[in-house]
């Protein structure tokens, strides 16, 4: 390949110049999404709750190069958010890239078991707190007339999923969330879009990765036949946030090894039974 053609798709895929915010960056897909961002040129701010991990994350995207920020946050805390986006906009002057990655899920279980404050917590992790971080960062990203805010979603989302329904529900909020800023800034040149996971192997998935049982079962339902790691995220991601999907906004990008595309394997209920399940 020429030298030329390369340099054009340097350009097109990297992100030289860009500054990226990754929240929930202290492990699992957030802390790869990090890496990934750095190693295709941008400067990353990096958020979680866990200072000493977002320290050895930030030493690692400065040995790529890149400028990194420390934010210890709770993104379900809105006046931490209100200064973590603050702190960025300070260090670097802009942000150029938003990932909501930050989320989770306590317990799995039936729905008539889940008490109102599961409800609360889930929906105000996983989804009032990215309403808020687009809310803080909104205005900015509209001023300056460009911006990709990316949204981690999940499988879970797209279909129903018995024993897991707090979680589900949120993920489903949130790509409808997703649609409608689209929508909405598209005018901007702001473009909103959703990454949407199938099963990775992270602590969140621990529960069930840890299962042999449980794992056969999920991975019967996966035409690929593995679990996904955090890596094979990074590429949709740096997909999303560059120029090579200039044109995509309100979108959902698929990384499940083929599971929404297949109708089999085992339900939930039968491999968690009707109890309720620590994650």
């Amino acid at each position: 390949m020429k030298g030329g053609a390369l340099s054009a798709l340097e350009k097109l895929f990297g992100l030289t110049g860009k500054t990226a915010l990754v929240t929930g960056a202290s492990r699992g897909i957030g802390r790869s999404i990090a890496l990934g961002y750095a190693d295709a040129g941008a400067d990353v701010a990096v958020l979680a709750r866990s200072t000493t991990a977002l320290e050895e994350l930030a030493t690692e995207i400065e040995k790529r190069g890149r400028r990194a920020v420390v934010l210890t946050c709770d993104v379900a805390d809105h006046e931490q958010v209100h200064q973590a986006v603050a702190t960025t906009l300070t260090a670097f002057g802009q942000i150029d890239i938003l990932v909501n990655n930050a989320g989770g899920f306590d317990y799995a279980g039936p729905f008539l078991d889940l008490k109102p404050d599961d409800w609360a917590k889930v929906l105000r992790l996983n989804f009032e707190s990215v309403v808020h971080l687009c809310a803080e960062l909104g205005q900015h990203l509209i001023r300056r007339g460009s911006g990709s805010v990316i949204n981690i979603s999940s499988i879970a989302g797209v279909a129903g999923v018995p024993m897991l329904s707090t979680y589900a529900s949120s993920k489903a909020a949130l790509l409808s969330l997703t649609r409608t800023l689209a929508a909405e800034w598209a005018a901007a040149g702001v473009r909103v879009n959703a990454l949407t996971p199938g099963w990775i192997s992270t602590e969140l998935t621990r529960t069930f990765a840890g299962n042999p049982q449980a794992s056969e079962g999920l991975l019967s339902a996966v035409p690929a036949g593995r679990w996904g790691q955090p890596d094979d995220v990074v590429g949709a991601a740096i997909f999303l946030a560059s120029d090579a999907s200039r044109l995509v906004t309100g979108s959902s990008l698929t990384v499940d090894g083929g599971a929404t595309a297949y109708v089999g394997g085992p339900t939930m209920l039968q491999l968690l039974g009707l109890g309720r399940v620590a994650s």
